[in-house]
């Protein structure tokens, strides 16, 4: 049998025109901006004069990632459709893929086989342009800041503390750290300056926390750009460069309106990382797809130690959110890479392998059930060398848990194949309907913000304690001091482990977590942990991604999967 690749799949799907299926959720043609047949915006002023009606929310995570594959894009986009196969009007609200993962390891990041958003080209490339308009607003914030201190610097910035970074989509590790304004007066004052990728920037987390165009002004209006020769914090409010921002991002903000392979609607709006920023899709698509629809299916970035963390303790505190219910995602073979089988052996059978592995999976289950308190069920992406004996293994242990397990087959067979789990999803959300409980976090605001740190590394990750670097601890003092201890954290940390070494699979224990240095996000509303080795700017791998990608004399891409 002859498998077709994701983009093979896409192409040859006839999509429906943007506007049927803006109709599907209520959206007049004025109330959309075409870009093209197959994608829209979607004024965000809609959630202003809407009746406040809020869908269900489910929230996709998953176990820890590993090469092995989970599926969770995939999945988010399987269970939407198969609600709507159900009869149910469900959205789909996904995050923007970064051309940084997309020419780097991914090879493109709009789900897979039967299960994607489509036009699947577009989505990964440039799309409608947002993720541009955000790094051209940072950049100017960037290039106003350089420019106070080159005329004369009434604010008295002391160049050598400037923590404002530029910002580029794109893996570069050669831009992480670097000395700019050479050559010359006329060319700036020298200093120790460096790049992000946009995707982990401030305004990238600022533009999907924003309700609307004013916060998002607002929020810009705070961000911390330096410090003056005294210590005082100088913001982009004293740059007076907020509303030349928000000018930039104001066609940015409003939703992209796309679709899956089965007509579903979608929203792609905003794409922080969840490794190094909160990893949520924007609050404004969130709210519009609750609003427009009955079933809300939205995914948080890497595994419930990460993404679903952040989109708990971040984005639902501060947007009055809440999940009626978690959809947890593995795979057999990611469990037994997990349990230390290699990747070459993974199609065998190996319960010893799984038994050591599924530790892993139940700590994310535990996350999101005992400390979140949130209803959940696993879906266990189906391959074909899963033997029934692992498959019921997997089964046994959750149930242990309290939680279902429904085996998903929506890369194969789209909606179709995620009808168990759609039906496990009715099911837990009727069980709960009515019971009206408070959403519980990892930590309160009103501690201190190491207790916090160490809360979410104790509870979540499973941490013995943290260990915080002289500079870490110098700024928490500072930023207490300055006011900003009530804030939330944003913990930057490996994705491949609990731990902050990617070398520790599974459920490791006995290890503690190391905060190297803390960064206030203050538009963003929360302060940034850098654990371990993290990196805000990226590096393309030995073979990128990029290699195979191409298009021919027509147009047609090749080379994303």
């Amino acid at each position: 049998m002859t498998f077709k690749s994701d983009i093979e799949i896409a192409q040859s799907t006839k999509l429906k025109d943007i506007r049927e299926i803006a109709a599907k959720v209520g959206f007049s043609e004025d109330d959309i901006e075409l870009y093209g047949k197959y994608k829209a915006k979607v004024d965000y002023n809609l959630l202003k004069n809407g009746s406040g009606k809020k869908a269900k929310l489910i929230l996709t995570t998953a176990i820890t990632p590993t090469p092995a594959g989970e599926g969770k894009t995939t999945t988010t986009i399987g269970a939407a459709d198969a609600l709507a196969r159900l009869g149910k009007k469900s959205m789909v609200a996904l995050r923007e893929p970064s051309l940084g993962p997309v020419f780097g390891v991914k090879g493109g990041a709009a789900g897979g086989g039967y299960s994607q958003v489509v036009p699947m080209e577009d989505i990964n490339l440039h799309f409608t342009g947002d993720i541009h308009a955000i790094t051209a607003a940072n950049n100017l914030l960037a290039a106003m800041v350089d420019n106070h201190i080159f005329q004369g610097n009434a604010l008295d910035i002391d160049p050598r503390r400037v923590v404002w970074r530029r910002a580029l989509d794109m893996n570069d590790r050669q831009l992480r750290s670097l000395v700019d304004g050479l050559g010359g007066k006329a060319n700036g004052m020298p200093r120790e300056d460096g790049f992000d990728i946009t995707v982990a920037s401030e305004v990238m987390a600022i533009f999907c926390l924003a309700n609307d165009i004013v916060d998002l002004k607002n929020r810009l209006a705070k961000i911390l750009v330096a410090y003056d020769r005294k210590g005082n914090p100088i913001t982009a409010a004293d740059i007076k460069a907020q509303g030349a921002m928000a000018a930039l991002l104001k066609d940015a903000l409003k939703p992209n309106l796309v679709q899956t392979l089965e007509g579903t609607p979608a929203f792609v709006h905003g794409g922080p990382f969840a490794n190094i920023a909160h990893g949520c899709n924007s609050v404004i698509a969130t709210k519009m797809a609750m609003q427009f629809s009955d079933y809300v299916v939205t995914e948080a970035g890497f595994g419930a130690d990460l993404g679903a963390e952040k989109f708990i303790d971040i984005k639902c505190r501060l947007a009055g959110l809440k999940p009626d219910a978690v959809i947890i995602v593995a795979t057999v073979r990611a469990l037994k890479y997990n349990g230390g089988l290699p990747k070459s052996e993974l199609d065998k059978e190996d319960l010893d392998a799984l038994v050591k592995g599924i530790p892993n999976l139940l700590k994310h289950v535990e996350n999101i059930t005992q400390v979140f308190k949130l209803p959940a069920v696993v879906a266990v992406n189906r391959f074909p060398q899963d033997t029934d004996a692992e498959l019921k293994f997997i089964e046994e242990k959750c149930n242990e848990l309290g939680v279902n397990v429904a085996i998903s087959e929506v890369w194969a067979k789209g909606g179709e194949g995620g009808i168990a789990l759609a039906e496990e999803l009715l099911r837990l959300i009727e069980q709960n309907e009515g019971k009206d409980q408070k959403l519980s976090f990892a930590y309160e605001l009103d501690i201190p913000i190491k207790e916090k740190i160490r809360a979410i590394s104790q509870k979540i990750y499973g941490a013995d304690d943290v260990v915080f670097t002289d500079k870490a601890a110098k700024e928490i003092d500072n930023f207490e001091k300055l006011g900003y201890g009530n804030l939330p954290v944003c913990m930057a940390k490996t994705q491949y482990s609990l731990s902050d070494d990617p070398k520790k699979l599974g459920r490791p224990t006995g290890f503690n977590i190391t905060v190297r240095d803390v960064t206030l996000s203050a538009g963003a509303g929360f302060l940034v942990a850098v654990t371990g080795d993290i990196m805000k700017m990226p590096g393309l791998p030995k073979v990128p991604a990029a290699e195979k990608i191409d298009v021919d004399e027509k147009g047609v891409i090749s080379g994303l999967f």
